[in-house]
């Protein structure tokens, strides 16, 4: 591993030209910002936007590997759709964690400590025990207890060392905020983007974490503790007054100095919907149109899933004038991915506008898929004319459509992309200087036509909530102990509760948004999927089949879907998801918790995932490889020491320390 450097050296710049927040601004000598120098609330945000970034680009690709997302780039679609896990996922996560975050929280951690300041202690064992283990939960084995030591080469630690590092960080964290600071040290508000220096929020997120961490540990007998995860959870948030969050803002341009992304925004947007590579999966789509095969549609799809324009007809000044919305639908990666199947696993589109009329001539030989075109067309309301094998499309100057002459793109408007735009990522100059208008256009004549080519999504906009920990992950942890516990009765209280923290919390968002004028564009479109959800829709579902009607038909199934729905764009769904060995059932006497997760027919990860049927451990992608540049490039003789199976091709397939149910399990795979 290559020697860390410290983020407020390239933060130098960036505070030089702007700032996101009052705490954003200068340090003892904001031209030469050195390691002693810079103040200790200075660091903290940094630390906790930085934290944001390693968290977003982590809970981005393991949403991929939940079946959250589909992405059309061949990193992202060997987590997605091939299950051929690509080495090219693995460093981001790892290189912003030791370079931009963990450095820092020592030298935090240090500074904090000469001059009494308890709190921020606190603050960089939280972080301690955020980033380590996210570490841990992706690669398993790594460098910790020599890391951040200025060791050149540190030997890694196994995953138990880490765990039991990581809670004793969280344990110290909780003395250190209960304690009262030394006379001169600054207020944690001096410093805090996440709480505003309200010591009691971070003391619940202390007791919250430690809850969830607790909850991995279901697999094992001798140290699961349904009682004490229930008692952290008695100390932990108890409304979404409570909840942890980053904010997302969009009002600067500036960027970050080592991967170039925005510095105020969502780290989730930073990586799922900077670009159009990203869409919603089927998988996650059938949740939230058809849960339970009940056909009722939750009222947070359309808020989830994003919208384009079509059939837009522009007036005398090129502005839209009608138009109707079109809901994005999933790509099918899992099932029978017949899209895909035609055009292979990283064929989906993107699409593009027409400027004036477009006319594209599809050569389509086969019959009986020119008939299945024609007839897709004609049920869209295209103009078109036939000759021969030529079926001629005409696109209206101010549609969204798919530029390409190959049929079997033409209609992949349908897979709507992730896309939002922000003031530091949009190429439309115009849409620099309206920081309310955060959709997607896909270029600068469609922005002024006002014609939509995303909406977005509610967890990976720029400007959305990038949650920590919030009281409905809470709720939904309580429900699984209680289910655990033969406690059905509790499950239930806790499981409905869940449901509606969710919902209000979107709520309050959306409202929020809406009070902002986010939900309407430069040329007046109202925008829905930026305003608040009908409350009678929120009743009716929460009364329908999609949710469990009384304790007496409650399934862990019940649970776990509900807290996918909810976490989204997070790594606990692919941490929940490990727990319950996916769809295979064999845990416990819960069933099938993920009913219809499995591998495609695209699936080509045999040399990654070397289990034969769902009930062999080494089916499922149980963790990433590390870094090959830094622990196998660089670090091998320590890395392959404690771990000789590092550098295997199925090393995806081997179980972390807490996915296995004993240490002797665990300490096996290490031989």
């Amino acid at each position: 591993m290559k020697k860390t450097k410290y983020i407020i050296l390239g933060c130098a710049f960036v505070i030089s030209f702007a700032s996101c927040k009052k705490w954003l601004d200068v340090n003892t000598d904001p031209d030469n910002p050195n390691n002693q120098s810079v103040l200790i609330q200075n660091r903290v945000p940094w630390i906790e936007h930085f934290y944001q970034y390693t968290a977003g680009v982590t809970n981005y690709r393991t949403a991929l590997q939940a079946g959250v997302y589909y992405s059309n780039t061949a990193a992202g679609n060997s987590f997605s759709t091939t299950w051929q896990c690509s080495n090219a996922n693995s460093t981001t996560p790892y290189q912003t964690w030791f370079i931009e975050v963990s450095s820092n929280v020592v030298d935090l951690y240090n500074s904090a400590k000469q001059k009494g300041a308890y709190h921020y202690m606190a603050v960089a064992d939280v972080f301690h025990a955020l980033g380590y283990m996210e570490m841990l939960d992706l690669y398993g084995e790594m460098p910790y207890t020599q890391a951040g030591t200025g060791n050149p080469s540190p030997k890694p630690d196994d995953g138990k060392t880490i765990f039991n590092g990581c809670m004793d960080h969280l344990n110290e964290a909780i003395g250190l905020f209960n304690k009262t600071q030394e006379v001169g040290a600054p207020s944690l508000a001096a410093g805090d983007l996440w709480n505003g220096g309200d010591v009691s929020k971070w003391l619940k997120l202390c007791w919250g974490l430690k809850a969830r961490y607790m909850l991995k540990l279901s697999k094992k007998t001798d140290l699961f503790n349904a009682d004490s995860v229930l008692y952290c959870l008695s100390q932990g948030p108890q409304s979404n007054a409570d909840n942890t969050v980053g904010p997302g803002l969009n009002n600067s341009t500036v960027t970050d100095y080592l991967e170039g992304d925005p510095v105020v925004t969502n780290g989730n947007f930073d990586y799922a919907a900077y670009g159009n590579s990203i869409r919603i999966s089927q998988y996650y789509y059938n949740l939230l149109t058809n849960m339970n095969g009940s056909g009722v549609v939750d009222p947070r799809m359309s808020k989830i899933v994003p919208a384009s324009m079509t059939n837009v007809k522009l007036n005398g000044s090129g502005q839209v004038s009608s138009y109707t919305w079109n809901r994005g639908i999933g790509v099918d990666s899992y099932d029978t991915a017949t899209r895909l199947l035609k055009g292979g696993p990283t064929s989906i589109q993107t699409a593009t506008y027409a400027v004036s009329d477009v006319q594209k001539t599809y050569t389509i030989t086969d019959g009986t898929d020119r008939a299945n075109f024609i007839a897709s067309i004609t049920a869209a309301g295209k103009t078109f004319t036939t000759s021969g094998n030529n079926v001629v499309v005409t696109y209206p100057a101010g549609s969204i459509y798919i530029n390409s002459s190959n049929y079997i793109y033409a209609g992949d408007t349908a897979y709507v992309n992730m896309r939002s735009n922000a003031e530091a990522t949009t190429a439309v100059l115009e849409q620099q200087s309206v920081p309310n208008d955060v959709n997607w256009y896909p270029n600068e004549a469609a922005y002024n036509a006002g014609v939509i080519g995303s909406t977005g999504s509610f967890q990976v906009r720029p400007v959305s909530d990038q949650d920590i920990l919030t009281y409905y992950e809470m709720c939904f942890i309580k429900a699984e102990v209680y289910m655990r516990k033969g406690d059905p009765t509790d499950a239930y209280t806790a499981y409905i509760a869940g449901i509606q923290a969710n919902m209000d919390k979107m709520q309050t968002k959306l409202a929020e948004w809406q009070g902002e004028g986010f939900d309407k564009n430069a040329a007046g479109v109202i925008i829905p999927d930026m305003e608040p959800m009908n409350p009678n829709d929120i009743t009716t579902y929460m009364a329908s089949s999609a949710v469990a009607q009384s304790a007496g038909t409650l399934t862990m199934s019940d649970i776990m879907l509900q807290k996918y729905i909810a976490m989204g764009c997070s790594i606990e769904n692919y941490n929940d998801m490990r727990r319950f060995d996916y769809s295979a059932g064999d845990v416990g006497s819960f069933g099938v918790v993920y009913p219809g997760y499995q591998r495609g027919p695209l699936f080509t990860g045999q040399a990654q995932l070397t289990g034969n049927s769902p009930t062999d451990v080494r089916y499922w992608m149980r963790r990433w490889a590390l870094p090959p540049t830094y622990e196998i490039n660089y670090n091998s003789i320590h890395t392959l020491a404690l771990n000789p199976h590092a550098t295997d091709p199925n090393i995806w397939s081997m179980p972390i320390w807490w996915d296995t149910p004993t240490d002797d399990a665990y300490y096996g795979y290490l031989k």
